[in-house]
């Protein structure tokens, strides 16, 4: 192989509600990525219904 480059950085992925990162490479040259999801439901405290 003749003047093996190595992988440029990628700008991190945004979307409605997750955001995509690269990870750094590994030994073998693997570039993985990271997903972050953010929450777009609201959780509510439950409250005992009153007895009738």
């Amino acid at each position: 192989m003749s003047d093996v480059k190595p992988n440029a950085k990628v700008p991190d992925g945004q979307s409605r509600f997750l955001v995509t990162r690269q990870k750094p490479a590994n030994e073998k040259g693997f570039v993985g990525y990271e997903t972050v999801w953010e929450p777009w439901q609201k959780e509510a405290e439950y409250v005992t219904p009153k007895t009738p």
